[in-house]
């Protein structure tokens, strides 16, 4: 009967190696998903910084316009996406023309820091102001997003 005994012992004893080893397995798949859930968590979170620079680009292009609102009624900040702002070296009695001019090359600079940045100005007759800025998101890589804005002058 003491025979019996020990072999159901020995069994019990490689039953609970199986338990382990089974737990483990549960265990490693739980962190797999969560090493996923984490990457999929940082994507999304650069994702809304880009839109987050996306947007304080186009509040500060805003801002600028209304302090030169009369070059801006102008049209001196109308750009297209694909058109270069001439650069102007201007220190002291700038013109209207010349401190858009500015603005626009030194806000087109921070816009292409953003991976694949474009923007275009435009304001109508009303002194209403549309500004495009699109930009190249990770999530997407086929399209890029884009936020248009539209505010009076």
């Amino acid at each position: 009967m003491q025979l019996k005994h020990q072999a159901f012992g020995k069994f019990a004893t490689g039953f609970t190696l199986l338990e382990v080893l089974v737990a483990l397995v549960v265990l490693s798949i739980g962190l797999l998903g969560l090493s996923g859930l984490q990457t999929s968590s940082l994507r999304n979170n650069h994702s809304a910084f880009l839109r987050s620079q996306a947007t304080l680009a186009i509040t500060d292009i805003m801002d600028r316009m209304r302090a030169n609102s009369d070059a801006a009624n102008a049209d001196n900040y109308d750009i297209n996406y694909g058109a270069t702002p001439s650069a102007t070296a201007c220190t002291s009695n700038c013109s209207p023309q010349d401190v858009a001019n500015m603005d626009l090359v030194e806000w087109r600079s921070y816009v292409e820091r953003l991976p694949g940045g474009e923007s275009e100005i435009d304001v109508d007759a009303n002194g209403v102001a549309e500004v495009r800025v699109r930009w190249a998101d990770t999530r997407d890589s086929g399209n890029k997003l884009e936020i248009i804005t539209r505010s009076q002058i």
